[in-house]
């Protein structure tokens, strides 16, 4: 395979064409703002798992400009310490380790009250993302200076700790990008106007690292070719761009696109198709004859294979994917891509965690935490049965087989994956249906026994007599208490999906939440005309916000009808009555209603199940349905 000949970035040899993109270690950074020795180890677990090469996540040259902030900071001599601690891991498995950094986060920063300008910087005097009504400092040409020279300084240790190469970040709306961004920098000095004075201060940073580092040490830039957004730059400019910075001495180009307002082509969430910057990435690899790194939902090995046959790109990086599954690459070089972990572009824990906890993954609870969480054999063996076979019990009872537990999966009905199967039908929720036949796939390597159309029963549990009981018996639609709710133009969302009914032309989706929306948008998508019918203000409140965004884009381009503040009192033959905020009653004529206001727990054998064995673990949405972090967490 392509993917495993060795590749080069000037003179730094890799070997393989595999990165792993940047991703802030959230939650790693000491309290120096050094990597702390956790993150190291998530790096070289990534290392460990046959990625070429690990490109860290931020990593700052100076914390004067900007408030301080939850990311690594090279800065001082004693950073040395923690470079080569990184640098000595990662080359411990054959890898080669890039430091990314960057000038500061710049508009994007959210805003601190206290602070003049909320603490927000920016080339110009432009709102801050997060709060529109704080507008960002100007930076002076004297704070520019102090930048490159900090640049400098840092290439400097960062080359004699031992690292092999260093990305600037210059993508996604970051302080370094709205200087190269018209729309964001408005400045009539010499680092504004037109493209050249724009690039001045990446190509004066570019520079300033290869005579802190060298000339020969490899540089990298990350940058969109385009951002999708009204203003922003197009892709004409990104091409000229990437010349520029060839002929300024870069080394490898990391092609990307968006930024904050467009963050679901930055950040691609599950309603993004796989690879959807390869095209990008070609029209740079046909305008420079250095090397070109595509990024943008790759984890899927034969797409990923196929860019490199192709020639569209001459390295694949693999962001969450990686957080996903650290042994990715042996997976795919030893033929093993069923056992993949798959990423579902959830964000729920790599990102909508915030900055406190540990960056981590709603599929694999062991991301970040690789030494605390590693799983080990039990010390007396223990036969487990576990009731139901959605991701919780499946993953229940993957890990208790790992463990050496001799473990019985109990499911009623004709097939696993509980309610991940509706989850996974409409075409943009695929890769949730990768998750189901990953986890079927460990089950039965691991010799789970498996019993499908088994429905538990006291007598059948007292007969077992299991030492360790799983209660994972899901949770089922809420039939909410609307007149009419029984009529025949009436079915829920999972009933829908599930295929036990058919829709007319016009549908009533009742629920703007996740469900409802998904299922809003799979019906718009199949040319039913769609409103949803939402009592909040706000639909999806219970969906990260780049997910959200991207939906929410998605059904607008489908034309589909949102009404918020509006409750539907009574369902009728041709539609439904619904009160608005004002009061007022409304008739609104649909075919079809189609029920998506939550689900509630199987529990109602619980209590029965209570003291029958020595131990009883009660995990996912029978617990209180939310998400797939929840079942899987919960039963690891």
């Amino acid at each position: 395979m392509k993917l495993f000949e060795s590749g080069r970035i000037g003179r730094l040899s890799l070997k393989n064409r595999i990165v792993m993109a940047p991703m802030g270690p959230v939650g790693l950074v000491d309290p120096d703002a050094g990597f702390s020795q956790q993150c190291i180890e998530y790096y070289a677990a990534r290392a460990r798992g046959g990625t070429g090469l690990i490109i860290t996540g931020i990593v700052y040259a100076l914390r004067e400009i900007e408030p301080p902030y939850p990311m690594a900071v090279v800065n001082s001599l004693r950073c040395v310490s923690w470079l080569s601690k990184l640098a000595d891991a990662v080359h411990d498995y054959g890898a080669k380790i890039c430091i990314q950094l960057s000038p500061g986060r710049g508009r994007i920063f959210t805003p601190k009250p206290a602070l003049p300008h909320g603490g927000s910087v920016s080339p110009s005097p432009v709102p801050n993302f997060w709060n529109p009504g704080v507008i960002s400092r100007e930076l002076t040409v004297q704070e520019i200076r102090q930048l490159v020279k900090a640049f400098e300084f840092s290439a400097e240790i960062i080359r004699s700790a031992g690292i092999d190469a260093i990305e600037l970040h210059g993508h996604q709306g970051y302080l370094l990008d709205e200087f190269t961004t018209a729309l964001w920098n408005k400045r009539t000095d010499e680092y504004g106007g037109d493209l050249k004075g724009r690039l001045r201060l990446p190509l004066e940073l570019i520079e300033s690292v290869k005579r802190g580092a060298g000339a020969d040490f490899p540089v990298s830039y990350r940058f969109g070719l385009t951002h999708y957004l009204d203003g922003g730059r197009d892709i004409e400019e990104g091409l000229e761009m990437a010349r520029r910075l060839e002929a300024a001495g870069v080394d490898v180009l990391h092609v990307d696109a968006g930024c904050y307002e467009t963050d679901y082509f930055a950040q691609p969430p599950t309603t993004q198709p796989p690879g959807l910057h390869i095209d990008l990435a070609d029209m740079v690899k046909k305008t420079v004859n250095i090397p070109v790194i595509t990024v943008g939902k790759l984890g899927y090995p034969a797409l990923a294979e196929r860019v490199l046959q192709e020639g569209k790109a001459d390295f694949i990086a693999l962001g969450r994917p990686l957080v996903a599954d650290p042994e990715w690459s042996n997976k795919v070089k030893d033929g093993r891509v069923e056992d993949i972990i798959p990423c579902l572009g959830c964000h729920e824990a790599c990102l909508a965690r915030g900055h406190g906890p540990v960056i981590s993954c709603a599929v694999n609870p062991v991301t970040g935490m690789e030494k605390e969480l590693v799983i080990r054999l039990a010390e007396r063996k223990k036969s487990v049965l576990v009731v139901g076979g959605g991701p919780g019990g499946m993953e229940a009872a993957r890990v208790a087989a790992l463990r050496g537990h001799d473990v019985t999966l109990w499911e009623k009905t004709g097939s696993l994956g509980g309610n991940l199967i509706p989850a996974s039908l409409p075409d943009f929720k695929e890769d949730y249906g990768r998750l189901i036949d990953y986890l079927y796939t460990q089950i039965k390597k691991l010799g789970v026994t498996v019993e499908l159309g088994k429905e538990a029963t006291s007598a059948l549990i007292k007969e077992m007599k299991p030492d360790v009981l799983f209660i994972a018996t899901g949770g089922t639609p809420i039939i909410p208490e609307i007149i009419g709710v029984e009529k025949k133009n009436v079915i829920t969302a999972v009933d829908l999906l599930l295929g036990n009914g058919e829709t007319g032309e016009s549908v009533i989706v009742i629920g703007g939440g996740m469900v409802g929306s998904e299922t809003a948008l799979y019906l718009a998508q199949k040319g039913r005309k769609v409103t949803i019918v939402e009592a909040l203000d706000g639909i999806m409140r219970d969906l990260f916000w780049i997910n959200a965004a991207d939906i929410k884009r998605l059904l607008d381009e489908d034309n589909v009808r949102i009404l918020t503040n509006s409750v539907a009192s009574e369902i009728v033959d041709d539609g439904i009555i619904i009160n608005g905020k004002d009061g007022g009653k409304s008739k609104l004529e649909a075919d079809t209603v189609v029920l998506a206001v939550g689900m509630k727990p199987n529990q109602e054998l619980l209590e029965n199940w209570r003291h029958e064995v020595p131990e009883l673990y009660v995990i996912g949405d029978c617990v209180k349905p939310r998400k797939v972090i929840d079942a899987i967490w919960e039963a690891y």
